[in-house]
């Protein structure tokens, strides 16, 4: 029997299929180089998106699909990946030091948001990125005390940009670290916007593949800034399976298709309370809400966590569920998601523009 050809090979990867893939690998330019010896076959696949944990997964399964033609006796696979800045509606120069940007909106309080958004970026890291976080709530911070940095305070060397705080490897910006904790925040919609601005610009990300913005509930003068102003990527919507939050979570979904943000993905929060004592499940807030709200809006469900007490132990403790249980279920479901997500976000259009000038330095 002839040895393969390239272009056979090349047919071959154009028909697997996994869940990540939203187009095959040869439309979205994955294959790198394929090289043939003989009846030996050698492919360098690179992904727009981190997938450390679905690497091996990965390599198994295109060795395998390779394998199974009749001329083909042996493959080899190797499974990189790059993460590249893509196009964003909004008529704004990209920020210096980010390449891409996801908005973390509920639309209603009380669904889980800040602890998704945390979960959401150290899953990203685990994955192989490099992530930052921007806690949006100016009158409600919550990121330091979940992150357990809410002594620190970030510092400036130059009097024009903020150093952020460092928290599980994770860059961290928030009000919560310039204010006192218990100070309310009595603020008019402008100096909020223009707080967010700020906090924004003005830090030194570092060189992030994600920036994780933790918004605050609504759809109000801070989701009005974020999507005239800050080049968006795209965003993740969190939900309960509960009539009332979905209500608020079809508004929140409605109002970045007003304002061009693509949603990427939806979320479920607290799908089922999983008894601490005897480990019965049960759907406590209802079933099926973010299945429903996923098929009204054409929006993927990436992902449904359970209600269940070390979720909020350790988040409130400071080592949120990814970093305190790494290997942990919870903790596979929100890397699930995080690979989820970015793989949809890498089929859109890139972005070759590069870092942005540096911003001038104001003081609030």
């Amino acid at each position: 029997m002839a040895n393969p050809t390239e272009q056979q090979v090349t047919e071959i990867l154009e028909q697997i299929e996994h869940e990540l893939f939203e187009q095959n690998l040869v439309q979205c330019k994955a294959v790198q180089t394929i090289e043939i010896d003989g009846s030996s076959v050698n492919v360098a696949i690179r992904l727009g998106f981190p997938s450390l944990g679905a690497q091996q997964e990965l390599t198994d399964l295109i060795q395998s699909v390779l394998e199974a033609s009749d001329n083909i006796d042996s493959a080899k696979v190797e499974i990189s990946w790059r993460i590249t800045s893509h196009k964003v509606e909004v008529d704004t120069a990209p920020i210096e030091g980010i390449k891409n940007i996801i908005a973390v909106a509920s639309g209603k309080g009380g669904v889980g948001k800040s602890t998704t958004t945390v979960n959401l970026a150290l899953a990203l890291q685990a994955e192989g990125a490099k992530v930052g976080i921007l806690d949006a709530d100016i009158y409600g911070p919550s990121q330091p005390m979940m992150l357990g940095v809410k002594d620190e305070q970030p510092v400036s060397h130059d009097q024009k940009t903020f150093e952020p705080v460092k928290a599980h490897g994770i860059n961290v910006m928030s009000i919560g670290f310039l204010v006192d904790e218990d100070t309310a925040t009595i603020w008019r919609g402008p100096m909020v916007s223009n707080a967010l601005q700020q906090l924004l610009t003005q830090t030194n990300w570092g060189g992030l593949d994600y920036l994780v913005i933790d918004l605050p509930p609504g759809t109000g003068d801070i989701q009005l800034t974020l999507s005239q102003k800050v080049p968006v990527t795209g965003a993740l919507i969190v939900t309960t399976p509960q009539d009332i939050a979905l209500i608020d979570a079809k508004k929140a979904i409605s109002m970045f298709n007003k304002v061009n943000i693509p949603s990427l993905g939806i979320v479920e929060n607290m799908a089922t309370h999983i008894c601490s004592n005897c480990g019965h499940n049960e759907a406590i807030f209802g079933e099926g809400g973010g299945e429903s709200l996923a098929d009204k809006y054409g929006v993927p469900l990436l992902g449904s966590l359970p209600l269940q007490m070390n979720i909020r132990q350790q988040t409130d403790s400071g080592n949120p569920t990814v970093a305190a249980e790494k290997d942990g279920q919870v903790a596979g479901i929100y890397r699930d998601i995080a690979r989820k997500l970015t793989a949809r976000m890498a089929v859109l259009p890139k972005d070759f523009r590069g870092d942005a000038a540096p911003i001038m330095f104001r003081e609030a």
